[in-house]
């Protein structure tokens, strides 16, 4: 079984191994694929697995041999489904794999803007602590957590995680969620967007990303948020309009923005967030522990064998 892994960089730059998928098929790994490259590429391929090539229906079409795709994420907006439909292909994902580490990012983000502790890190290495005059000094207010309001957008697995470590913290969490009320985990109350955005003191974006989200925080959004807001997207890059939340931020409309999805990736050098002092961008990390990224390849593994032995798990599109 000829098996093709065409950016497997991201997922394992060298820390990890393919060896169990070996033991299933002759593995061809390419650490990125430009897109002139990809049909070359896994023209003689039985399984291909992917995590940002696009395989459109055009290559999806002058790939004979393609029996299966693997995609090395959760989102699989890379592949034509429907082309994949048509020609029997199953395609299949990793949910859940990256759960925890994208909620302790978004905490990771939040502390930064509550505590500044590399702030004062840099401050103390380069010695202001020293140089004092008195035994302690800050430069931004410092802000406690508990009592404070925790808005979620979207409450899948992510969503409920950070709803729990927020409660741990002491804070309110409120989260608009198709789930009613009584099918929520205690301490979370339903709100709808609206209530979200008047009451929120965090607001933590953790929704899919459809028609209908597509830059769900916009100009009118933002203006129905508190000023003191501090806003973090974890999710989706385009969730948000980024010229908008930049205004926001410049204008004193919003007191933070924290990211680790933009949405162009890699982002332009001229995009507006990048400017912003109050805005604290990372690059698509939150998924890349060391733990959740051999859980991504063990579950990407385990999805190929049980394609192989005709019981395929996480298919995300019907044959």
């Amino acid at each position: 079984m000829r098996i093709v892994i065409l950016d497997g960089y991201t997922a394992n730059p060298g820390d990890l191994s393919w060896k169990e998928l070996e033991e299933v098929g002759q593995v061809t790994v390419y650490d990125r694929t430009s897109p002139s490259e990809t049909v070359h590429r896994a023209a003689d391929a039985d399984i291909v697995l992917t995590n940002k090539v696009v395989l459109d229906r055009e290559k999806i079409a002058q790939l004979p041999h393609l029996k299966y795709i693997g995609v090395l994420a959760t989102g699989y907006n890379v592949v034509d489904i429907e082309a994949a439909n048509e020609r029997g292909i199953i395609v299949t994902n990793v949910p859940a794999y990256s759960t925890e580490s994208v909620a302790q990012m978004v905490f990771a983000h939040l502390l930064t803007v509550t505590d500044r502790t590399e702030h004062y890190a840099i401050q103390n290495r380069n010695g202001r602590w020293s140089d004092n005059p008195d035994f302690c000094y800050w430069d931004f207010p410092l802000m406690e957590l508990a009592g404070k309001t925790f808005g979620i957008v979207g409450l899948g697995n992510i969503g409920r995680r950070v709803a729990e470590i927020a409660l741990a913290f002491g804070m309110k969490v409120k989260a608009m969620t198709s789930k009613s009320q009584d099918q929520l985990p205690a301490g979370i109350e339903k709100a709808e967007l609206q209530e979200l955005l008047a009451a929120s003191d965090v607001l933590s974006l953790h929704c899919p990303l459809t028609d209908k989200t597509h830059h769900l925080i916009n100009t009118d959004t933002l203006r129905q948020m508190k000023p003191t807001v501090i806003l973090i997207n974890t999710g989706r890059g385009p969730l948000i309009d980024d010229q908008a939340v930049a205004c926001a931020l410049q204008e004193g409309r919003l007191c933070a923005f924290c990211a680790d999805v933009l949405t162009t990736e890699p982002p332009s050098s001229d995009n507006p967030l990048l400017s912003q002092p109050n805005a604290f961008i990372t690059p698509h990390i939150a998924w890349a522990s060391t733990e959740a990224r051999s859980r991504l390849i063990q579950i990407a593994t385990a999805n190929v064998r049980a394609f192989l032995n005709r019981s395929p798990q996480n298919v995300i599109n019907n044959r």
